[in-house]
């Protein structure tokens, strides 16, 4: 009898989902109780994960524009479309967000590694953003110069990581995180513990989405 596959976050909240979907071989959280009006801490784990490395990111081939995007040309440089975030992170490399959380076909170009399972992705949404991140990162997140949305790379938590501030002068500021998959929980509790007198809850991709939306 073949046995099934599941993949898992690496992420865990201390609380069941009232809303969940099976897609692909994930169990993607779409609700919990009371998660409120935000700020949020959400798992997107689930969103496939792209790094694509060569000498010339930039080239005229085709395989440099990934589902037809051109990769950023100066690094910390972001660009999303078609639900799809493409992150310029030096001379050679670039990250491929699948922000959707559908599934996608890797090129088959060899530059291409497929990152998902090796990786924690989370975003961190909501009015109090960048008060919460503050306790975490000597990074200056909320740079009112910086155009959204930009990457940073550096220390979260400690921790080396890819953060891109989505929105830093709205109302409904926010950032995406990857990590290293083994920090997950560290992470996660260290984020939630600063969050607390903001009344940061985990809420599930729906709320992600419906942010994001309003980023439009």
């Amino acid at each position: 009898m073949k046995k099934e596959i599941i993949r898992r976050s690496p992420v865990a909240f201390n609380m069941r989902p009232v809303k969940e979907e099976r897609r692909g071989h994930w169990v993607v959280a779409l609700e919990y109780e009371n998660e409120g009006d935000g700020p949020h801490l959400v798992d997107l784990s689930h969103c496939i994960r792209w790094d694509l490395q060569d000498s010339d990111p930039n080239g005229d081939r085709g395989k440099w524009k990934p589902l037809g995007i051109p990769v950023p040309e100066q690094p910390g440089g972001c660009i999303i479309k078609n639900g799809v975030m493409i992150n310029r992170m030096n001379n050679t490399q670039a990250a491929i967000w699948h922000l959707s959380g559908e599934e996608a076909e890797m090129p088959p170009e060899t530059a291409y590694t497929d990152v998902t399972d090796a990786t924690a992705f989370l975003a961190l949404t909501g009015e109090k953003t960048f008060a919460i991140a503050e306790k975490l990162t000597a990074l200056d997140l909320s740079d009112l110069d910086g155009t959204p949305p930009f990457l940073i790379q550096g220390p979260f938590v400690h921790v080396p990581c890819q953060i891109v501030v989505m929105a830093n002068g709205a109302e409904q500021p926010g950032i995406l995180l990857t990590c290293s998959r083994g920090y997950a929980h560290d992470m996660v509790a260290a984020i939630l513990e600063a969050g607390k007198a903001f009344n940061l809850r985990p809420a599930g991709e729906a709320a992600f989405k419906r942010w994001l939306e309003q980023l439009k």
